[in-house]
C-alpha cells in the first residue's frame, strides 16, 4: 500500500517510464523497419505510415524527456500530477492527429492539442496571470480550429469525402475559388499555432507556464504547423498559396530575430526565438520543401528544449556596463565570405538543394549565412588564438552540414509516400524582391543599424509584449 503523501510522486514516476517505454519502442521498430516502413490503414479512420512513426518518435522522447526532468522539478508542486497527466493527454493527441484519417478525428484532437496546451499554460490556477494567459491562449487555440474546421469541411462537402486521404485525391479537381478558401483557412490555421504575426501575442504571454510546459509548447506544439501543412501539402500547391507562405515565413523571421534582441527576459528571448524559427519552417514550406520543414521543426525541438530546461543556468547577477564594440577587420571579412560560399556548395552537393535554379537556391542562401554568422562569431572572439580561428569555422561548418545532410536524408526517405513533400518551385520575381529584402534586414540587424531608429526600437517593442491581464495583475490582491 504507497502511503497518500508518496502517491502523486508515485503516479508521476509511472507516467514518466511509460512515456519512456512508449519513446523506446517506436525508436525500436522505426529503426527496425527502415527504411521500408510499411502502410497500415484501420478502415477509413486511421493511417500509419513512415511519417507518423517519426513525428510518434519526436513527441515521445520529448515528453518522456520533460516528464523525468519534471520528477525533480516540480518535486512539491502542488499541481504536479495533474501536469503530467495534462502533458500525457497532450502527447497521445498528437499522435492520434498525424495518424488520423477521418476528418473528424482530425479536427477533435487539433482542438484536443489546443485545450491540452492552455490547461498546461495556466496548470497552476492559485496564479491569477496564469490563469488569465491559458484564456488567452485558448481563445487563439480555438480560432485556429475554427479556421481549420472551415478549410477541412469546405473541401469535405465538395469532394464528397470525409478522409484525409479521399480528398487529397480530388483536390485538384475542384474550383480555383474553392481550393483557395480552404487554403487559406488552412494557413491561418497553422499560422495561428506557431504564432506568426500577427497571431504571436498567445505566446509572448505564456511564460507563466512552468519551465517543463513551456519547453513542451516551444518543442511540440508550435511545431504542429509544419505537420499540419505538410499533411495538406497537394491542397497547398493546388491553390497556389505556397507564396503565401513564403512572404509571411520571411517577414516573421526577420521581425522576430529583431525583437529577441530588445528583450530582457530570458524566456521572451526564447519565445521570440521560437517564433523566428517558426517563420523559417514556415517560410521552406513556401518554398515546396516541406520534407525540409519537418527537419527544421525536429532540429528546433532538440534545440529549443535544451535552452528552456537550462534557462535557470542563465539566470544571475551582474554589474550593467556597456557592450565591447568589436570591428570586423577586412581579413576577417573574407574570411566569413569565403567559408560562407564554401559551406553553400557542400551544402547544396550532399543535399541537392541549390543546384538547379529553382527554390532550393534560398535554403542554399539561408546555410551560407548561417555558415558566416558562425564564422563572424569565431573571428571575432578575442578568447580564441589565430589557430583556433583556423581551425573551428570549418570544423563546425562540415560537421554540421553533413549531420544536417544525413538526417535530411533519412527524414526524406521516410516521407516517400507523403504526396509532394518535396516539390521546389520555379523562381518567381516576388520570391526575389523578397530575397533581397530579407538579406536586407539581415545585415540592417547584424550592423546594428537599427539602433539610429529609435521609433522603430519602440514600435517593435510594444507589439512584442504580452497581454496586459497576464503580467502583475493580481499581485496586489
Amino acid at each position: 500500500m504507497i502511503p497518500q503523501n508518496q502517491q502523486p510522486q508515485f503516479i508521476n514516476t509511472i507516467l514518466s517510464y511509460f512515456l519512456g517505454l512508449l519513446f523506446l519502442g517506436n525508436l525500436a521498430y522505426l529503426i527496425c523497419t527502415y527504411p521500408n516502413v510499411s502502410q497500415w490503414e484501420y478502415g477509413n479512420i486511421l493511417r500509419i505510415n513512415g511519417f507518423t512513426l517519426l513525428v510518434w518518435t519526436l513527441v515521445t522522447f520529448f515528453s518522456a524527456l520533460i516528464s523525468n526532468y519534471s520528477k525533480n522539478y516540480l518535486k512539491g508542486f502542488r499541481y504536479h500530477t495533474k501536469f503530467s497527466m495534462l502533458s500525457l493527454g497532450f502527447t497521445l493527441s498528437i499522435m492520434v492527429f498525424v495518424m488520423a484519417n477521418h476528418i473528424a478525428l482530425l479536427l477533435i484532437t487539433w482542438f484536443l492539442m489546443g485545450v491540452f496546451m492552455s490547461q498546461l499554460i495556466g496548470v497552476d490556477s492559485r496564479w491569477g496571470e496564469a490563469r488569465e494567459a491559458s484564456k488567452f491562449a485558448f481563445r487563439y487555440f480555438a480560432a485556429g480550429s475554427f479556421f481549420l474546421s472551415a478549410g477541412v469541411l469546405l473541401l469535405a462537402f465538395q469532394t464528397g469525402g470525409f478522409t484525409l486521404s479521399g480528398i487529397l485525391v480530388k483536390v485538384n479537381s475542384l474550383p480555383q475559388h474553392i481550393t483557395l478558401l480552404s487554403g487559406l483557412c488552412i494557413i491561418t490555421a497553422a499560422l495561428i499555432q506557431s504564432a506568426i504575426y500577427p497571431f504571436h501575442r498567445w505566446l509572448l504571454s505564456a511564460m507563466t507556464a512552468p519551465t517543463p510546459a513551456s519547453a513542451l509548447m516551444h518543442a511540440g506544439f508550435v511545431n504542429g504547423s509544419g505537420i499540419l501543412l505538410t499533411l495538406f501539402s497537394v491542397l497547398l500547391f493546388a491553390s497556389n498559396t505556397l507564396i503565401i507562405l513564403f512572404v509571411v515565413g520571411g517577414l516573421a523571421a526577420v521581425i522576430a530575430q529583431f525583437a529577441k534582441l530588445l528583450q530582457v527576459n530570458v524566456k521572451q528571448k526564447l519565445a521570440c526565438s521560437t517564433i523566428a524559427q517558426m517563420g523559417f519552417m514556415i517560410m521552406q514550406c513556401g518554398l515546396g520543401f516541406f520534407n525540409a520543414a519537418v527537419v527544421h521543426l525536429i532540429l528546433h525541438g532538440f534545440y529549443k528544449s535544451y535552452l528552456f530546461l537550462s534557462a535557470g543556468e542563465e539566470i544571475g547577477y551582474a554589474r550593467p556596463s556597456r557592450p565591447v564594440q568589436v570591428k570586423i577587420k577586412p581579413l576577417q571579412a573574407v574570411i566569413v565570405l569565403f567559408w560562407g560560399i564554401l559551406g553553400a556548395f557542400i551544402f547544396a552537393y550532399l543535399t541537392g538543394k541549390g543546384i538547379k535554379m529553382n527554390s532550393g537556391i534560398f535554403l542554399t542562401l539561408i546555410v551560407a549565412i548561417t555558415v558566416g554568422q558562425a564564422t563572424y562569431n569565431i573571428v571575432k572572439e578575442q578568447s580564441l588564438s589565430v589557430i583556433q580561428k583556423t581551425i573551428l569555422p570549418p570544423l563546425l561548418f562540415l560537421s554540421g552540414i553533413t549531420i544536417y545532410a544525413l538526417i535530411y536524408k533519412v527524414i526524406t526517405e521516410l516521407m516517400h509516400d507523403m504526396p509532394m513533400s518535396e516539390v521546389p518551385v520555379p523562381l518567381s520575381l516576388i520570391e526575389i524582391i523578397f530575397g533581397v529584402i530579407f538579406l536586407t534586414g539581415f545585415f540592417i540587424m547584424k550592423l546594428g543599424i537599427y539602433y539610429k531608429y529609435p521609433k522603430a526600437y519602440v514600435k517593435l517593442l510594444n507589439i512584442t509584449q504580452p497581454s496586459k491581464k497576464t503580467v502583475l495583475m493580481f499581485k496586489s490582491k
